[in-house]
């Protein structure tokens, strides 16, 4: 799972949270193995990544697809590490 995002945009901590909070839950609920990994990236870092992404951050990627932009929703994000 990766989120891409900025440093001080209050949207990514944002969904930073949100991003953790799930992973807790579902990792304390499932004792999910391995353990999920949630990759951070900035726009800032990465010119592909800026020209790709720079109107919708945050974006929260699961196998390299967009599954959430701009706020992450913590039930779909649940429902997405069930498989439902």
């Amino acid at each position: 799972m990766t989120l891409i995002g900025k440093p001080g945009c209050h949207l990514c901590d944002d969904a930073r949270a949100v991003v953790q909070g799930v992973i807790a839950e579902f990792e304390a609920a499932t004792d999910a193995a391995p353990r999920i990994v949630l990759d951070e990236r900035s726009i800032l870092d990465d010119a592909q990544l800026h020209a790709r992404y720079a109107e919708e951050i945050p974006v929260l990627l699961i196998d390299g697809e967009v599954h959430d932009f701009w706020r992450v929703d913590a039930t779909r994000l649940r429902a997405a590490l069930l498989g439902d």
